[in-house]
């Protein structure tokens, strides 16, 4: 009996869309969502001129459409097939081979990236079926993403030096400078990475176990993982968040960072949040600055999460802040306590469900509360620096958002950071 057959067992058959069986070492499948996109021979590049690792290698594009896309996106989606077709014959080798397949009039409810995404990476893991390769990894990936050329070749050293491991999110970096966006553009995104690195660096800073960047371009899981977890979900966006909490919840998740995934900084209009979307919000509102959560926020959970082992013993905890309070209420946690206890028989267990209960969603549920009733945000480059001095540096004062962004990129790099429930 094979890994996935049980996963497999809700879904039909993948033979219909690539007629080649697998590789019997096939190692790494990366999955590209592919919508409406222009230049995909660019990713599909940048791919191709990567280092070539030991194993087998291949790349699966899911060009999609919903039943209610346009004429024009119908269109231009049989022209990205045909060219991510032509690339496929013309590049593909015995070990390392390129797929598109063009996937139509996808349910409306439920069309969009987390879909194709799903049907990827659902179909990456039939090919490791196939060959009854549980550890196979199924990798992120985006249509308007490049990377460095040691991609595949870290992967596959990473797991192999790290074969506890379940998943793990690579280190990226979007582009800061150059020809193909504006100034305008490469600002905005500075100020954008600047929010995301922040956010999980004061999550670090706190000990909230399940701190990672969870970037849809730049993972990558183990295939017996993504089944026993369920698989993609179907979310129009968000999709990589909600996926990979479920997995950094398991354990044995890491940072990648010996190579790095280049996403693009360009405006979108395809999902209400995200990169695209942010990038598109402060150009309309011509906004200078990226307002994001107070730092406080992240103190007021910092003196809830070091109190914690207290609700062991009680009900009530002194001193903690009102936002805290309030939200604890809000969200019925004296309730939600009696089953963490009663299910609880000593404090590592206790534990562990509080975190279960207090997750990454409850998170951002409390930053969004808090700073609806309690704080203000704040400037991007004003939260960093004030993270930077009490956590890095000691004197930050006059440094550029650019400046700034790359101190945060080199702390993360060098930073060997592993999730620990404490």
């Amino acid at each position: 009996m094979s890994f996935a057959d049980k996963y497999f067992q809700k879904y039909d058959s993948f033979d219909n869309f690539i007629s080649d069986e697998p590789e019997s070492n096939l190692n790494i499948v990366t999955v590209i969502p592919c919508f409406n996109e222009k230049d995909l021979n660019k990713t599909l590049h940048s791919l191709l001129n990567c280092k070539k690792p030991d194993c087998s290698v291949e790349i699966i594009v899911v060009i999609n459409s919903g039943e209610n896309s346009s004429k024009e996106i119908i269109l231009q989606n049989e022209v990205t097939f045909n060219e991510a077709k032509t690339f496929s014959e013309k590049y593909s080798q015995k070990c390392f081979k390129f797929h598109a397949i063009n996937v139509k009039n996808l349910p409306e409810k439920f069309a969009g990236v987390g879909l194709a995404r799903k049907i990827g990476m659902d179909f990456a893991a039939f090919r490791f079926k196939k060959i009854d390769k549980p550890n196979g990894i199924i990798t992120g990936f985006d249509a308007d993403t490049i990377t460095k050329e040691n991609y595949f070749t870290e992967i596959e050293e990473f797991f192999i030096e790290n074969k506890t491991a379940n998943a793990c999110s690579i280190h990226f970096e979007h582009p800061t400078e150059g020809n193909d966006f504006d100034e305008d553009i490469y600002s905005k995104i500075i100020k954008y990475e600047l929010h995301l690195r922040y956010f999980i660096n004061a999550l670090r800073k706190i000990n909230f176990p399940f701190a990672y960047q969870t970037i849809g371009s730049s993972f990558a899981v183990k295939a017996e993982i993504y089944t026993k977890q369920g698989g993609m979900n179907r979310r129009k966006a968000g999709e990589d968040f909600y996926f990979l909490q479920k997995i950094i919840q398991l354990g044995s998740y890491f940072d990648l960072n010996s190579t790095t995934v280049i996403p693009s900084p360009r405006t979108s209009d395809r999902v209400p949040f995200g990169t695209g979307a942010a990038i598109k919000k402060m150009q309309e509102n011509n906004e200078t600055d990226y307002l994001t959560y107070n730092f406080q926020a992240f103190e007021d959970l910092n003196l809830l999460f070091k109190n914690k082992l207290q609700f062991f013993d009680s009900y009530f905890v002194e001193n903690l802040p009102d936002s805290i309070l309030e939200f604890l209420k809000l969200n019925n946690f004296e309730t939600d306590l009696l089953k963490i206890k009663e299910n609880s028989p000593n404090t590592k267990i206790f534990v562990k469900r509080f975190y279960d209960w207090f997750n990454a969603f409850r998170v951002i549920k409390f930053l969004n509360f808090a700073h609806e009733n309690f704080y203000e945000k704040i400037p991007v480059n004003f939260a960093v620096k004030k993270l930077f001095d009490e956590n890095i540096f000691n004197t930050i004062i006059d440094y550029s958002d650019k400046k700034l962004l790359n101190l945060l990129r080199q702390t993360d790099k060098n930073t060997i950071y592993k999730s620990k429930i404490i």
